[in-house]
Formats: C-alpha cells, sequence, structure tokens
C-alpha cells in the first residue's frame, strides 16, 4: 500500500521551522493540499516558493482561538475542507527551575492547549469528510530528564497522554490520532551553533543515538505523512520514536562504561 494522499488537505501548524517545511513538503509530495499555520511570517512566505504552489502560509498566533477559528475557516474556503492535522509548532522557551508561572502557562498554551483547540475547531470539518487523522509532536525529552529544561519535557509528556485521549474519543468518528516523539533531529538552532556543521553535529550526537548521528527532517517527515495516510489505517493512539536509536539506550550511552574502570 502507498502513502498516497491525494484528495486530502492537511493543516500543519510551525510549518515555518525546518522540520515543519520538512513534514508540508512531504504531505505534498504525497499528493495533499497544504495550509501552514505560524507566526513567523518571513519563513511561511519563503515555504511556499519552496513547494512552488500558492496560498500554503496562513499567519496564525495558535494561542488566539479567534485566529484558529478563522484560519480553519480559511482552509476549508481555499481547498474545500480538512482531513489532516499535525500540531508541530511549540516553544523552546524553558528556564527550568527559575521559570515562573507565566513562563509554565505560556509553554503549555503553546505545546498543549492550541493543540486541542485546533482539534475542536477543524473537528466538524473532519466529520463532513468521514474522519482524518492527526499527528501531535512530542519529543524523546518526554520520557528523560535533561539538565535544566522542566518546561518542555513536562509539555512533551503532556502531548502523549493527550495523545491517548484524543485517540479514544475521536475514534468513533474516524478520526485517528497518534504523535512523533523525535530524537535529535538537524535545526535552524543547531546549524547556529555549529555555524552549519553538520558533521559536528552528528560527533556531539553520536554516543546518544544508536545510529550515531543527528536525524533529518526528512526523515521525521515521512514518518507522520505515513500515520496520516491508509497505509495507518489501522494505528491509532500510538507514539512512534523516530530517534536513531535514543530512547533504546540506557545511562551508559552507545559507549561501554565498565571498560572505562580499567583505564
Amino acid at each position: 500500500m502507498t502513502h498516497s494522499l491525494a484528495g486530502k488537505v492537511a493543516i500543519v501548524t510551525g510549518g515555518a521551522t525546518l522540520i515543519g517545511a520538512a513534514v508540508a513538503k512531504d504531505l505534498a509530495m504525497a499528493g495533499a493540499k497544504i495550509a501552514v499555520l505560524d507566526i513567523d511570517a518571513n519563513n511561511g512566505a519563503l515555504l511556499g516558493e519552496a513547494l512552488g504552489v500558492d496560498d500554503v502560509f496562513i499567519e496564525t498566533d495558535i494561542t488566539d482561538d479567534r485566529a484558529v477559528a478563522d484560519a480553519v475557516e480559511e482552509t476549508v474556503r481555499r481547498f474545500g475542507g480538512i482531513d489532516i492535522i499535525v500540531n508541530l509548532a511549540c516553544s523552546y522557551n524553558d528556564d527550568g527551575f527559575r521559570a515562573t508561572r507565566k513562563d509554565w502557562l505560556s509553554a503549555f498554551d503553546v505545546n498543549v492547549i492550541s493543540a486541542v483547540m485546533l482539534v475542536k475547531a477543524a473537528h466538524p470539518h473532519m466529520l463532513k469528510r468521514g474522519g482524518g487523522a492527526v499527528v501531535n509532536f512530542s519529543s524523546i525529552s518526554a520520557g528523560c530528564a535533561q539538565t535544566g529544561r522542566w518546561l518542555y519535557p513536562t509539555s512533551k509528556a503532556a502531548i502523549k497522554a493527550l495523545t491517548r485521549s484524543m485517540a479514544m474519543d475521536l475514534a468513533p468518528d474516524g478520526i485517528r490520532v497518534n504523535s512523533v516523539s523525535p530524537g535529535w533531529t538537524w535545526s535552524r538552532v543547531m546549524d547556529q551553533l555549529t555555524h552549519g556543521d553538520r558533521a559536528k553535529t552528528n560527533r556531539v550526537a553520536a554516543p546518544y543515538h544508536l545510529l550515531g548521528r543527528v536525524g533529518d527532517p526528512a526523515e521525521v517527515a515521512h514518518v507522520v505523512t505515513f500515520l496520516c495516510s491508509d497505509a495507518a489505517s489501522f494505528v491509532t493512539g500510538a507514539d512512534y520514536a523516530v530517534d536513531g536509536g535514543y530512547s533504546t539506550m540506557g545511562p551508559e550511552q552507545a559507549v561501554a562504561a565498565i571498560p572505562k574502570l580499567a583505564e
């Protein structure tokens, strides 16, 4: 079975990021029409050019319910309906123990609550199409402690729980809901920190990933497209680790610890 999405309409939040752009491109290559919701107008406009199609980007603050409702209606106006939701947008702001109540509420507003509000707004339109698919972005951070990070891991763990609850209650509507948990994936932050040195990034990532490197945005996108397609027609409530083996390893990582005692 192919991963064809011909005739489908997908909304991708956070589509102006490198991973978001890769997801939008992969869904489009599978035949879907794409609406990208993001607050980054500059990169959003460039995405349309990269995909070679018009009317892709809708500048949207996903923490504003009115803006989300308007974006959903605009998507339906442009493309005729909605079949797929990819909740990728997130906040990486995380000051750990020093974070304020406002910081916590902001992180959960972007990373969790906005995903719920978008699905709620799109739900009537998905019902009209006979159902559909939702893919929420969690993270490897949801399953492990990371120094100095509290907000991001906690919100991503919440996404996993949310995905299971969504899957339970939306199954009767023919809507499948799954999540993906990427490992280290090449991003603008990595590009900036290393001045574009992908090889250095891979060296730093190697001890934490069985495959010895960071992931490529396209590799995450392929899994998202699969979950949105009929090839995953019996998959719901699941989390897919797209992490190069990160979540498989224990604290000893990819380098044997015991031999170090003899050094």
